[in-house]
């Protein structure tokens, strides 16, 4: 284990959360503020975070203890298991040797409650007695409002809107953890209300709901709000399953040569990727880390890497990132949660570094895959992680046309049981392939903050 220097307990959970930042050549971007375009201060953020959370934004220490209560919580569920996925493996016809963390095991059905815990126990100790958040597909939802239950605080979600009424039983899921669920864009925040004037049918985006989470807390003292990815904090808490994983692939004897995660905002791919970055970097390990996103939101392949808001209504800082532009609107894909206009500064950053690869991939190829792999494997992926599965379809039959016996680690970010409507669609054949087309994505760049 001296190789790692990533220090795991008794229990195999990690006692610390892995910053990369660290032990990047050059460090990422700062934040700006919307209004002075000059660098995000804490007391900028303060009406949104607690100091704790703000202080992960900005750290640039390599490792940031997990609190101990946010390590009993996490026992709940980890470490998660690193399986090795060898009926698919026959399925497939391939030689390569494929594993994969499920983070599907957890409580809420994903690896979103490994930032949930901590965002909650932070609030709760300066004193914030509500958060509010934005869901795409519903498990960061799911996962807010399970924290939140635990920690005795209420929970409001803005889901959207074709989220919410595609996936009934998630939001069943956040109202049984006691949250308030009101599809976006809604008649409750000014946000909602300009954007319906607008357009009275509007879908919704991320964007959106993000804008109508922030105005409410930054409306009410004794609200925060709560985000479920993108910024640096929750790409750090989400390191817990990297961490994990190259401890399990060490005791298997096995390490891999290609590790591939879903993005959407990026911080269930950072979680098991930045770890292997830190490996690569500090070791000179030659690891593959590649990040799959839909065709139809292509941040990372197609959009540029830019100063832009991370919201519709602009209240956020200003972030550096690859992105679509803020006004962009995404097709209504079942791939709920990686439909955000934007990726995460510090993914965008070790891409922007070369450190990392990124691919687009069609939805159909995306449905295809997961059956393959719940019929081998035993296990109905969610849309979103499935994502990743098709990159390791693509890489599976690149081993078994050249014959090499490559390992391929991949993070299995959540279940997919509720969203058995989306599969019924595909086995019904009513999925269509959609790739954003370049002029919309064009006409969206003219709306950039010029920087």
């Amino acid at each position: 284990m001296a190789q790692t220097k990533y220090l795991l307990s008794e229990d195999r959970i990690p006692t610390s959360w892995y910053n990369v930042a660290a032990d990047l050549q050059t460090p990422p971007p700062p934040p700006l503020h919307p209004g002075t375009l000059q660098p995000a201060g804490p007391e900028d953020l303060a009406p949104l975070f607690p100091m704790g959370l703000i202080a992960q934004e900005v750290s640039t220490e390599r490792l940031i203890e997990i609190p101990d209560e946010v390590r009993e919580i996490y026992r709940l569920w980890r470490p998660t298991p690193l399986i090795r996925a060898r009926r698919w493996e026959k399925a497939l016809g391939t030689p390569a040797k494929i594993y994969f963390k499920y983070e599907g095991s957890s409580p809420a059905g994903s690896h979103k409650v490994n930032s949930s815990v901590p965002q909650a126990w932070y609030n709760k100790q300066e004193g914030i007695t509500k958060l509010t958040t934005e869901t795409g597909a519903g498990q960061w939802g799911s996962a807010l409002s399970m924290a939140c239950s635990m920690f005795g605080m209420e929970c409001l979600v803005y889901m959207v809107k074709v989220s919410y009424f595609q996936k009934p039983y998630r939001r069943s899921m956040m109202r049984l953890f006691g949250a308030n669920v009101i599809p976006s864009p809604s008649d409750t925040t000014d946000a909602g209300r300009h954007i319906l004037s607008q357009d009275p049918d509007s879908p919704g985006t991320l964007g959106i709901a993000i804008s109508e989470a922030v105005e409410v807390a930054a409306k009410n003292d004794d609200t925060h709000y709560a985000l479920g990815s993108v910024l640096n904090h929750v790409v750090l808490h989400q390191t817990v399953i990297g961490q994990e994983a190259i401890e399990q692939m060490e005791l298997v004897g096995s390490y891999p040569d290609y590790v591939v995660g879903c993005v959407g905002g990026g911080t269930n791919f950072g979680g098991i990727a930045m770890p292997f970055v830190g490996q690569n970097i500090k070791y000179g390990k030659k690891t593959r880390i590649i990040a799959v996103e839909p065709a139809a939101c292509p941040s990372m392949t197609k959009g540029v890497y830019a100063y832009d808001f991370g919201d519709t209504a602009k209240m956020t800082p200003l972030l550096k990132m690859h992105t679509l532009g803020h006004d962009f609107v995404p097709a209504g894909i079942h791939a709920g949660g990686l439909r955000y206009h934007g990726m995460s500064p510090l993914v965008s950053h070790v891409y922007d570094q070369g450190l990392i690869e990124a691919r687009a991939v069609m939805q159909n190829d995306v449905f295809g895959a997961a059956v393959s792999f719940a019929r081998a494997e035993a296990i109905v992926p969610a849309p979103e992680s499935s994502h990743a599965l098709a990159a390791v379809v693509e890489l599976a039959e690149e081993c078994k046309q050249s014959g090499d016996e490559k390992t391929i680690l991949f993070n299995l970010s959540g279940h997919g049981h509720f969203d058995m409507a989306a599969y019924d669609n595909y086995l019904d054949g009513k999925l269509e392939d959609y790739a954003y087309p370049e002029e919309k994505i064009k006409e969206s760049m003219k709306n950039l903050p010029k920087i």
